[in-house]
């Protein structure tokens, strides 16, 4: 057993920087390169996706990074986690094995886990008493199940660690949490058993640190200036132990800051019940833990409690919820908030005049500029332009088509100083809608395998 492992966290999100991963793998040591591509939205975009195209719905970016990084990583023996695979991990297998044979690279172990997408079997699970009631205002499932795009559930960090023990480098899954990856390497490392509760809330608290990359190395940072070069920024990564200690650090000479105020401020993002944070692998008392710097661009993090987790998985489902439009016009000038409420009126009015009405919970009108971000904290001035953001949203896609034609027209039949209309029409768009839901973990079986190019 090793006294220490190093995972860089490397994406918080799809659409990252891929100079993350990158400078990651080239600038400092590594064992682990961790990689987080998933939002509850993005699994419906990946289905979408998918269902156009048999071979897409999985992270395409992973691969773009491979690219860049595949010989180096091979070469040091760092191994790969990424939830890239989305709704089509068997895809991304495939996509990342020819990428390893065009370079020629023998012998790489990829894995891949399965059982986390439960789509077709919504029907069996509703026939068989499972509601998967919304967690939020309890409806049974069964009340949109026909317009479902996407279902998963949010496996745990043993998954991740039985396809290590299988032997892959490479390790590719679904909809596992973002904190399972970094204890999926940190169980098979140590060997930590499924009761060990407080070094699995020690892991849990590590990803949930690490998740939204730079976040928590200097982004996204109330004192900003403060953060020493940004261009430059260094991704976080955690120093695990066996006992469950870890600390938070990065790579020396890049930028950012790392302290306990920036490790702090992302601890408590997202956060519900701070004593009991509920994950697949456990419930993590956050309020246990200790938080010191022990050096510069070091924190420690110590003294993590956990108890065990719920006997249900979270499962995150997506479906078809209407269509939206959203366009803006820039409005200048004197006046220019009295302007753009105008353009909004003089909208809503010839829509009407034309038999199209919208209700005041289908329709979203702001001002840009003129303090919206902080409606009712701040003072709004009267600033010498503002952007008009106007939208709907209804049932009724025809509807939606024909107010996207009334916004380009204030140009010339509105008040002055409108202009911005470059982007044309805006157009009809599918309004995902979002279902969390909880099911019992004994409908969920994960499996692994691993594939060698």
């Amino acid at each position: 057993m090793r006294d220490k492992i190093n995972i860089g966290y490397g994406q918080g999100f799809w659409g990252d920087s891929i100079l993350g991963p990158v400078r990651l793998v080239k600038e400092g040591p590594l064992d682990y390169l961790a990689l987080d591509y998933l939002a509850e939205v993005t699994m419906s975009i990946m289905q979408k996706l998918k269902g156009r195209n048999p071979a897409a719905g999985y992270a395409t970016d992973f691969v773009q990074m491979l690219d860049r990084t595949l010989p180096d990583i091979h070469e040091k023996g760092i191994k790969v986690i990424a939830n890239a695979g989305g709704v089509n991990s068997e895809a991304c297998l495939q996509a990342v094995l020819e990428l390893a044979r065009k370079k020629g690279i023998k012998g790489l172990k990829v894995g891949v886990i399965d059982g986390d997408d439960i789509l077709t079997r919504i029907p069996e699970l509703v026939k068989n008493g499972h509601a998967m009631k919304n967690m939020d205002d309890g409806r049974p499932l069964s009340e949109i199940q026909g317009t479902l795009l996407s279902a998963n559930a949010y496996i745990g960090a043993f998954a991740v660690a039985d396809c290590l023990a299988a032997g892959a480098q490479i390790v590719i899954a679904g909809r596992v949490t973002d904190p399972a990856l970094v204890g999926g390497p940190m169980i098979h490392e140590f060997g930590w058993g499924p009761e060990d509760y407080d070094k699995l809330a020690a892991s849990t608290v590590a990803g949930h640190i690490a998740e939204c990359g730079a976040q928590c190395t200097g982004g996204n940072y109330t004192n900003w200036r403060e953060v020493e070069d940004f261009v430059r920024i260094g991704y976080p990564v955690i120093e695990g132990r066996p006992d469950g200690q870890f600390v938070v650090t990065k790579h020396e000479g890049t930028g950012g800051l790392l302290n306990r105020n920036t490790i702090v401020s992302q601890l408590l993002y997202e956060m519900g019940d701070p004593e009991r944070y509920l994950g697949p692998d456990c419930a993590a008392d956050f309020t246990s833990a200790m938080v010191e710097e022990i050096g510069p661009n070091r924190v420690q993090v110590s003294g993590i409690k956990g108890g065990p987790p719920t006997d249900t998985y979270k499962i995150s489902l997506s479906y078809k919820n209407g269509y939206k439009a959203v366009g803006q016009l820039t409005v200048a000038g004197p006046d220019a908030i009295d302007k753009a409420k105008l353009c909004a009126e003089i909208v809503w009015g010839r829509l009407a005049l034309d038999g199209c009405e919208f209700s005041e919970d289908e329709k979203m009108v702001e001002f840009v500029g003129a303090g919206v971000t902080h409606a009712g904290i701040l003072e709004s001035n009267d600033p010498p332009e503002v952007v008009l953001r106007i939208g709907v949203k209804s049932t009724d896609k025809a509807k939606v088509t024909r107010f996207g034609s009334e916004i380009v027209p204030l140009v010339t039949s509105g008040p002055p100083g409108v202009t911005g209309f470059a982007g044309g029409r805006p157009k009809a768009t599918d309004i995902v809608g979002y279902w969390p839901a909880l099911l019992d973990k004994t409908q969920v079986r994960t499996r692994v395998r691993v594939e060698e190019s």
